[in-house]
C-alpha cells in the first residue's frame, strides 16, 4: 500500500511568480508585495483558488507578481470585475488591489458599491496620495496645498480620507496600515482575510518619487510612536514612547482628546478601550489627521454581517421554492408578449 507525502507548506516564495517586478527602486509597493506574501504562506492560500483583480495605476502591476489567479482590468473598475468573479466562483478567495486615484476618483463609485454591497473581498487601497504611473498629479488623497504638474499653485481640493469614505458607505471592516512595518501589516491582512464580507486596508505607501516622504510625519522612527495609536480590540488607546499618552472622549464637544497617562494608569485617565465594533468610535478614529491627534492604525472597525454573496444565494433559493413547476417556454409566452404579423 502505497502511502501518500502530504505536500510541503508554501512559503511566501513559492507565491511570487518569475515576472520582473518593475517598480521604482525603493517605492513602497515592494514592502507591501513582500506583507501580502507573507500573508498568503500564513494563511496557506491554494493558489488555484485565489484571485487578484487590478486596475489601472502603479499598484494594478500587483497580480503579475503573484502567483495565484489574476485580472489587471481597467480605470477605477477592479471592484466590479471582483464582484462578478466573486458571485460567479463564491468559493474564490479574491483579493483587490488599487491606488487612491484608482479607487477614489476613476473608481470612487465602484469601490462605495462593493463596500455597500459587503461582497466578500479583501480591497487593498495602496494611498501614496499622487498619481504615480501618469508622473505625479495630485489624487483624492493629496493634502490642500500640494504643488504637482496638475496643482503648480497647490492643491485646493479637501482630501478624502479613505477609512473615514468606507465608513460612510456602510464598510464592516476598516483597517489601516504601514509598508514599511512588515512585523505588523500582514497581521492586519490576515484579520482582513478572515472577516467574511469586505474587508477594506488603507495602507500608507511611500512614492519614493513623486511624493517622497508624504507620511514621514507619521512613520519616521523617531516620531511614530507619538504620532501612531494602534488600535487593538479590548485594549486602551495609549500611544507614545513610554504609553504615557491616551485618548480620551470629550463629551462637551463629542471628539477625542489627548490625555497624560499618569502613575495610575489609563483607567483613571479616562483613556478610551478601543471597541473595534463601535462605528462611532471607529469615525472619529479613522478621521484623526491633524497633528494634535496620533493617525490611527491597526484593526479600526470590525463588526461582520451578512455578505452580499450569502443574500444572492437566499435570494435565488427563495425563487426556485416559488416557481419550483416554472417552465421556461411558458415564462417566455406569458404575460406581455405579441405576435408581429409580416
Amino acid at each position: 500500500m502505497n502511502e501518500l507525502t502530504p505536500p510541503a507548506k508554501r512559503t511566501a516564495k513559492d507565491f511570487a511568480t518569475d515576472q520582473e517586478v518593475r517598480w521604482c527602486p525603493g517605492c513602497g509597493d515592494y514592502a507591501i508585495l513582500r506583507a501580502v506574501l507573507n500573508t498568503l504562506a500564513d494563511i496557506e492560500a491554494d493558489p488555484a483558488n485565489t484571485v487578484f483583480v487590478s486596475g489601472i495605476g502603479c499598484a494594478a502591476r500587483f497580480p503579475y507578481y503573484v502567483e495565484t489567479y489574476g485580472f489587471h482590468t481597467i480605470h477605477g473598475r477592479a471592484p466590479a470585475f471582483a464582484t462578478g468573479i466573486k458571485l460567479a466562483n463564491p468559493e474564490l478567495d479574491v483579493w483587490v488591489i488599487g491606488g487612491d486615484g484608482d479607487m477614489l476618483s476613476i473608481g470612487g463609485n465602484h469601490l462605495m458599491h462593493v463596500i455597500r454591497r459587503n461582497v466578500d473581498v479583501q480591497v487593498l487601497l495602496f494611498n501614496n496620495e499622487i498619481y504615480g504611473l501618469t508622473k505625479g498629479q495630485a489624487s483624492p488623497t493629496s493634502r490642500a496645498g500640494t504643488r504637482s504638474p496638475s496643482t503648480p499653485l497647490g492643491s485646493v481640493d479637501n482630501p478624502v480620507s479613505a477609512c473615514v469614505f468606507v465608513l460612510g458607505a456602510g464598510a464592516k471592516f476598516v483597517a489601516r496600515g504601514i509598508d514599511a512595518q512588515q512585523k505588523d501589516l500582514p497581521g492586519i491582512l490576515k484579520r482582513a482575510h478572515e472577516h467574511k464580507g469586505a474587508s477594506f486596508v488603507e495602507i500608507l505607501q511611500n512614492c519614493i518619487v513623486y511624493n517622497d516622504g508624504v507620511f514621514a510625519d507619521i512613520t519616521e522612527k523617531a516620531v511614530a510612536a507619538d504620532r501612531q495609536v494602534v488600535c487593538r480590540h479590548g485594549e486602551p488607546l495609549v500611544f507614545g514612547k513610554d504609553a504615557d499618552k491616551g485618548l480620551k472622549l470629550n463629551p462637551a464637544t463629542l471628539s477625542l482628546d489627548v490625555v497624560a497617562v499618569g502613575e495610575d494608569g489609563p483607567e483613571a485617565a479616562g483613556v478610551l478601550v478601543h471597541d473595534e465594533t463601535n462605528r462611532t468610535l471607529a469615525g472619529m478614529l479613522a478621521a484623526m489627521d491633524d497633528h494634535a491627534l496620533p493617525v490611527a492604525v491597526g484593526v479600526i472597525y470590525c463588526e461582520p454581517g451578512l455578505s452580499y454573496g450569502e443574500g444572492v444565494a437566499h435570494m435565488k433559493e427563495e425563487a426556485r421554492k416559488r416557481a419550483k413547476d416554472a417552465d421556461l417556454k411558458s415564462i417566455m409566452h406569458g404575460g406581455h408578449t405579441w405576435t408581429v404579423s409580416d
